[in-house]
């Protein structure tokens, strides 16, 4: 096929990464790199707390824990949970008492927050989830009737609190994310999660239309 203007959009991929794992970087992956690493500033030994534990909010966490911050992930699914705590996060059931769980575990709030959902009730969560100064990164898009949702902002106000939202991966970034992923110290081993011949491709593209598997970290890949 023809790409225009090649010599901007077209990134190289590392002979150390092979084409199945670079599936799933330019958007689930990469989107979570940009959240992470650019907009919430993460430092070391600081505490996130993920909220939304699907395939963007399980790429937040391993990023986050390979940077060497602490996390707590929240959700409502047991099998998401459990595929955060796999991955080295804290997991936290997201009930009426999980801004109180978070305070408590992480000594007065968390550094940064995020929503990997896009709903006013984790985003809400997750703003109130952060210690004085914290840091919000808005991930999740807010659609439909949570478009322009009331959020606690006399807090975000009162606490001082920093309010950023994320969307997609610059491809000046990419340079940086494939290098640490073809070094080791992003590990994406695990994020395949069966391969599929050429010909189950229009099935699962057409699986695609339907509400996602709580706690699914691992793709599809097509091989021929």
């Amino acid at each position: 096929m023809a790409v225009t203007q090649a010599g901007t959009n077209l990134v190289k991929l590392p002979d150390e990464i092979p084409f199945d794992l670079a599936a799933g970087l330019g958007c689930r992956f990469g989107t979570a790199y940009h959240a992470m690493r650019v907009q919430a500033r993460m430092q070391p030994g600081e505490w996130v707390a993920v909220v939304g534990c699907g395939g963007v909010g399980l790429s937040c966490v391993q990023i986050a824990i390979a940077a060497g911050a602490r996390v707590v992930a929240l959700d409502r699914s047991e099998a998401a949970l459990a595929a955060a705590e796999s991955l080295g996060a804290v997991p936290l059931f997201s009930d009426d008492a999980a801004v109180a769980r978070v305070h408590e575990l992480t000594d007065g709030g968390a550094h940064v927050s995020v929503d990997a959902l896009g709903a006013r009730v984790t985003a809400t969560l997750a703003l109130e989830s952060l210690r004085p100064k914290g840091r919000h990164v808005q991930v999740g898009l807010l659609l439909g009737d949570d478009a322009n949702p009331p959020l606690p902002i006399g807090r975000v106000i009162g606490l001082e609190l920093e309010l950023f939202g994320s969307h997609g991966l610059a491809i000046a970034d990419y340079a940086q994310m494939l290098e640490e992923i073809a070094s080791g110290t992003l590990d994406l081993s695990g994020s395949v999660g069966s391969r599929i011949s050429f010909e189950e491709l229009p099935e699962a593209m057409a699986a695609m239309s339907n509400p996602p598997a709580p706690g699914t970290f691992g793709m599809k890949v097509a091989v021929w």
